[in-house]
């Protein structure tokens, strides 16, 4: 267990740093309203898979998706070197962000839900499980 926590722990930081960083110091209008989900550190630090969802107009999923990637790629070299310098790491993981898809599905579910729930008769008000 103890190869497992160091990474945790390292994700973790690596996380809140980015949430902060990318609120108070990134100003590229491409990144948008991003937000951090997971950051996954391989075992021996080298690589760093940060997801994250961006908030757009509805509808424009895709778009949204495509520009903030740009520009978190684009920001990449800046959080590395930032990251870097907060964290005091030996060596700092090179960062690849990746659209969390997990959160599009979850959205899905509970729409599917919510349209199961509207068609059924308001029998089971009281109980939820």
């Amino acid at each position: 267990m103890s190869q497992g926590s160091r990474p945790d722990r390292v994700a973790d930081q690596i996380r809140g740093e980015l949430g902060n960083l990318l609120a108070r110091e990134v100003h590229d209008p491409g990144i948008g309203f991003v937000t951090i989900t997971r950051v996954e550190v391989t075992p021996d630090l080298q690589h760093a898979r940060v997801f994250y969802t961006a908030l757009g107009p509805t509808g424009a999923e895709a778009t949204t998706q495509k520009t903030s990637g740009r520009a978190l790629e684009r920001a990449a070299p800046f959080l590395r070197r930032q990251i870097g310098s907060r964290l005091r790491l030996r060596r700092v993981p090179d960062l690849k962000f990746i659209y969390d898809e997990s959160i599009a599905g979850q959205d899905r579910i509970e729409q599917l839900l919510n349209e199961l729930h509207a068609g059924q008769t308001p029998t089971d008000d009281g109980s939820k499980s």
